[in-house]
């Protein structure tokens, strides 16, 4: 891992907005995401959640606004950020195994013409460690469960040597006891000093997971405590009362 300043925000957004066509996807955000945190992106489908993320790690160019990753901007600090994508978004059937998996994480360390050292294999395999996967290392992906294979890619983001990790709805499509244990791996991660961004579709579980919530509709609406973004009457206007409100989800706000 790399040293910065405490102070040193690990995400810092400022005036950001992105278009696709006339249409902004994001108007006008700013945000600062301390490091050391798990914090979530919240909101509606098609909010921009997915786009927020594309913009931190700069596969998006913003039509105006910047972002920077431990007070670099972004298109300098491409070993400082690790991006973990939807499964569904991967070639499951792809003949690699897991530890071939985690090693495409050094890559970028690794000049094309050599093999991978024995440092690259040590990173690799504390990575597996962290993420519990270190057993399956020579497992196919494809003959892994969902939650397997999220921390699989969870494994190849830490390899990378990443300090801010973007993960991308990865309790999508599991059951409740693999979303526990992907929990369990994200807060290893965090106890390990990083900071990680997740996009979430639960509210219910929101309060619970994270450190701080996004919400967001093409703007940033909060950005804070679980206790000051999941209040009713916000929720309500984000969700333009669609939603409907858990009747404990104010108690799992309270801080």
């Amino acid at each position: 891992m790399n040293s910065f300043s405490d102070n040193t925000p690990a995400v810092e957004v400022e005036h950001l907005t992105v278009s696709y066509g006339p249409k902004p996807a994001l108007l006008d955000i700013s945000l600062s995401v301390e490091q050391g945190l798990l914090v979530g992106v919240i909101g509606p489908n098609g909010s921009g959640k997915s786009t927020l993320v594309k913009s931190i790690l700069g596969f998006v160019k913003p039509d105006v606004g910047t972002v920077k990753i431990l007070g670099l901007p972004s298109e300098s600090a491409k070993g400082l950020v690790a991006y973990v994508p939807q499964r569904g978004s991967v070639d499951w059937d792809y003949p690699i195994t897991v530890e071939q998996t985690a090693m495409m994480g050094r890559y970028g360390h690794i000049p094309w013409w050599k093999d991978p050292g024995r440092r690259d294999h040590e990173i690799v395999e504390e990575a597996l460690d962290m993420v519990r996967m270190a057993d399956f290392r020579h497992q196919q992906i494809g003959q892994l469960s969902g939650g397997q294979q999220q921390r699989v890619f969870m494994a190849r983001a830490l390899a990378q040597g990443a300090d801010v990790l973007l993960l991308d709805e990865p309790f999508a499509g599991v059951d409740a006891a693999t979303e526990r244990a992907i929990l369990d791996v994200l807060d290893r991660i965090k106890a390990s000093g990083r900071t990680l961004i997740v996009v979430h579709h639960d509210l219910a579980t929101a309060a619970e997971y994270f450190d701080r919530l996004a919400l967001i509709k093409q703007r940033l609406y909060a950005y804070g405590s679980p206790g000051q973004v999941l209040h009713p009457d916000l929720l309500a206007e984000v969700y333009e009362g669609r939603l409907k409100i858990f009747t404990d989800l104010e108690a799992r706000a309270l801080p």
